[in-house]
């Protein structure tokens, strides 16, 4: 049994030194050439790999084992992670590697680099969420001091410069998690994102009236309206935004019900001195979509009703939206690539109830469906127009 358990970790170690080994190390031009000439062929369903897990998961009557984040630093390398484990390729999805498996269900990753990462998880059978830091590549994974503040999600600015998220404030870390220091945010800040230490974006909720975004260029100290968006409701319920150099994008909820969700999506390329409604869902379940005037596009990706899940920005003008939607069982994304002016909704092609998505550049990208059933990993290179199977449970392969 202990011979048993130190070949599997020393295969995970293998698997997670691959990770960081660029393909050719170590070969002679020659051998290189070779390689590169007559490559493996791409393998296919779930690689051979987690299987011990997910009989353990069936036996003992749980949901089985499904992915919850996705991140890939480049068009080659990238980690998906799930309940208990996290696999990771090197060759843009052909093959995967177990990287860690163990009693951490993650909620979210980030690395910085292809050795230094972040996480949120839970543990099995408990809601408290808890940060985690890992410095070789997945393997091994060790719990950050957060002063007991309940962080549900994060962004890493670089090793040890940190930013957590609670459901209403902003902390962060300049020492690895060693101490933080609490970021001043508006009343009723439900969302908050910093892409420095200086500039930084929340969504607050005014109940009765809507929802305002706020920016700030001195770290908290003093905050600018940038948009302000009209929903009658008491208690709204909240929302996302992203940030990335001048592009701001708002995601407003409205209501939901009969699985539909309604939505409204806002975008800027100016760092949110101009807005435009790209798209705004109203639906028979969740009623109105936040916000008034014209929108590019009345529904969002995956229908009927489908929830929006991340985004992911590029460049200047080009955002991508996941979507799922539990009543049509589809998952797919819907992209601009003007800043919003035109907005296109990929056909959706992919079973599944919910996803995430990791882009590199406009046009590649990964999409991980993430409900509990047809969960899988699928790729493409037409920014979403066709995606190709890379990773999946058997589970998912089941009509």
């Amino acid at each position: 049994m202990i011979m048993k358990k130190l070949l599997r970790n020393s295969s995970l170690a293998a698997a997670a030194l691959m990770l960081m080994i660029p393909a050719g190390w170590g070969l002679s031009p020659t051998q290189t050439s070779a390689a590169a000439a007559a490559p493996a062929p791409c393998g296919s369903g779930d690689h051979g790999l987690l299987q011990q897990e997910q009989k353990q998961h069936m036996g003992e009557g749980g949901d089985p084992l499904h992915f919850t984040d996705i991140q890939f630093l480049n068009g080659s390398t990238g980690r998906a992670a799930g309940t208990g484990f996290m696999i990771g390729t090197s060759d843009a999805g052909c093959h995967w590697q177990e990287i860690y498996t163990g009693k951490w269900n993650f909620a979210q990753i980030q690395f910085t680099d292809n050795v230094n990462g972040w996480a949120i998880a839970t543990l099995p059978s408990h809601q408290t969420t808890h940060l985690l830091k890992t410095v070789d590549g997945g393997l091994h994974w060790k719990q950050v001091y957060t002063a007991n503040l309940p962080f549900n999600r994060l962004e890493a600015l670089g090793k040890n410069t940190v930013y957590g998220y609670t459901q209403n404030g902003a902390y962060r870390t300049d020492n690895g998690g060693n101490s933080w220091v609490k970021i001043p945010t508006p009343a009723n800040t439900r969302y908050a994102t910093f892409r420095d230490k200086n500039n930084g974006y929340v969504l607050v909720v005014v109940p009765g009236s809507g929802y305002k975004v706020l920016g700030t260029a001195d770290g908290g100290h003093s905050w600018i309206t940038k948009l302000n968006v009209k929903f009658d409701s008491p208690y709204p319920a909240g929302g996302q935004i992203y940030s990335k150099d001048n592009q701001v994008w708002a995601l407003f909820y409205g209501g939901s019900g009969m699985s539909q969700v309604s939505y409204s999506l806002y975008g800027s390329t100016d760092q949110g001195v101009l807005w435009k409604r790209v798209i705004a869902q109203s639906t028979a379940g969740g009623g109105p979509a936040p916000g008034s005037g014209a929108a590019v596009v009345n529904q969002g990706p995956a229908q009927p009703g489908g929830h929006p899940g991340n985004m992911q920005l590029i460049g200047r003008e080009t955002a991508f939206l996941s979507g799922g939607s539990p009543a049509g069982g589809m998952v797919s994304v819907g992209v601009t690539y003007n800043g919003g002016k035109t907005w296109k909704n990929v056909k959706p092609s992919i079973n599944g109830y919910d996803s995430r998505i990791s882009f590199t550049d406009g046009k590649t990208g990964w999409l991980v469906v993430t409900s509990a059933t047809k969960s899988s990993i699928y790729a493409t290179h037409d920014g979403g127009a066709s995606w190709n199977r890379k990773f999946a449970f058997k589970e998912a392969l089941n009509p």
